[in-house]
């Protein structure tokens, strides 16, 4: 029984290929979370005045 190396070198490449191609999109997609989360958030707004932060501006 001969191993036939040509074919397990093709499959091999192609293999190679697909992880290479998936880890670059799965980069770009956190990436593009990333500034999602920065970038997606509302400011709270502060209704209640902290007696710490206004006990100096008079």
């Amino acid at each position: 029984m001969e191993i036939n190396w040509i074919v397990i070198g093709i499959v091999a490449f192609f293999v190679i290929i697909l992880v290479v191609i998936t880890i670059k999109k799965n980069q770009k997609e956190k990436k593009k979370l990333i500034d999602l989360l920065n970038n997606d958030f509302k400011k709270a707004e502060e209704n209640e005045v902290n007696p710490d932060d206004s006990a100096n501006e008079k």
